[in-house]
């Protein structure tokens, strides 16, 4: 089979059926072929020429999630216009700003032009659309109500990244303490301390014992310091391997980080805010209810909650009530299954969870302010404590001088 020709980036200029002169870029994978989509546009090309690759590359040209939410709130705006989707895909090709997207974008309109299913389109993307996201796109073709469709799926996108920018902003607090802590603390005991020791050496005095201990850890830093960062770098590779390829491992750290103090919990709320949002979203798209818990075990986010949430799939399989399930598997809070409990029995599940998952990105919104709040100071506390230490430590021989004299 021969392997298919890769798609290239084309700068043009024409003019349209007002004989107006415009220009942009396409792409194909032929000068003859990017003129043959311009005639079918409507427009008359007088150049055609291979978009050239800058010296140092194109910065900003990866696709990322924060893209797909914009072109999926543009996909639902245009079509609830009236637009037809062909005309839709063309015109978001047209104007994005990224080759790449531009790219990915003409080769599913080329489908869809050539008689594909949108959805069957999208899937030969997985890096950028899920199966979650084809399985919605696919149920809305098939019910016809594809720009409904794709506005859940758009609110689900943007949901789902803003929550996602909470947690991000929730675990780099602390670990900017830890890495600010950790620099400041270097560059002083290799830096600092040793411009000390050699005013210390003229002494000819007993130095203070907690003097002693610090010179003592700056020679070591100093001696050893390269290793230790290059073992540190060094394990850190190794779990990073281990973890993307070791299913039992990422399972343990999941566990692990629900159990850590204040973020464990913001963990577990933002676990519950996607499952909810995720199964209210397939489940309002009219996904079965088995399909819709299996969309959401794998959108939870963590490996307990994935668990859970397949364990409660079985059950329902099996004839369970959902919020009977819920309750067996003690992860979830009793204010949620009593909702779900209600929402199965008033046959407004979807909007139950609906509701839930509101609830919970609130909750999680609130913690990680407070998580904020509260590190600020802290911050500021643990460089006070380090800075602080390491002076005392260094003028403590200068102040027993004085007190001699």
């Amino acid at each position: 089979m021969a392997k298919e020709q890769a798609l290239t980036t084309y700068t043009w200029q024409g003019k349209n059926a007002k004989g107006q002169t415009i220009k942009g870029e396409t792409s194909a994978k032929s000068v003859q072929e990017a003129k043959n989509q311009l005639r079918r546009r409507g427009i008359s090309a007088t150049k055609v020429r291979k978009l050239s690759k800058p010296l140092f590359g194109r910065g900003g040209e990866k696709i990322n999630a924060a893209d797909i939410c914009v072109i999926t709130r543009q996909m639902a705006t245009m079509l609830g216009a009236g637009v037809t989707l062909i005309q839709t895909i063309d015109m978001l090709a047209a104007g994005h700003a990224k080759a790449t997207m531009r790219k990915v974008l003409n080769r599913i309109g080329d489908d869809v032009k050539a008689g594909t299913p949108l959805s069957t389109a999208l899937r030969k993307h997985p890096k950028y659309f899920d199966d979650l996201y084809c399985d919605l796109v696919e149920t809305g073709e098939q019910s016809g109500a594809l720009e409904t469709i794709f506005d859940r799926v758009a609110t689900y996108k943007e949901k789902a990244e803003a929550l996602k920018s909470k947690i991000k902003k929730a675990m780099f607090y602390p670990i900017s303490v830890l890495v600010i802590a950790f620099i400041v603390t270097a560059v002083l005991l290799v830096f600092v301390v040793p411009q000390f020791e050699e005013i210390f050496s003229s002494f000819g005095a007993t130095l203070p014992a907690f003097t002693l201990f610090v010179l003592g850890i700056s020679r070591f830093v100093q001696d050893y310091g390269i290793f230790l960062l290059a073992g540190m770098g060094a394990i850190g590779y190794v779990l990073k391997v281990y973890h993307n390829k070791s299913k039992d491992f990422r399972d343990s750290v999941d566990g692990k980080m629900l159990k850590i103090p204040v973020i464990g919990e913001i963990l577990k709320k933002a676990a519950i805010a996607r499952f909810t949002r995720t199964l209210a979203t397939t489940f309002a798209a009219g996904v079965p209810l088995i399909g819709a818990l299996e969309s959401a075990a794998g959108a939870s986010g963590n490996a307990v909650y994935r668990d859970a949430i397949l364990f409660i799939r079985k059950e329902v399989a099996g004839g369970i009530q959902m919020n009977s399930a819920m309750r067996s598997t003690n992860v979830f809070p009793d204010m949620v299954t009593q909702m779900i409990a209600i929402g199965e029995e008033s046959g407004a599940v979807d909007e139950m969870l609906s509701k839930i998952a509101t609830i919970y990105e609130g909750e999680v919104d609130d913690m990680v302010d407070g998580l904020t709040s509260l590190l600020e100071p802290l911050i500021m506390a643990v460089l006070g404590v380090i800075i602080g230490g390491l002076i005392v430590a260094m003028y403590l021989p200068i102040f027993q001088m004085g007190m001699v004299v």
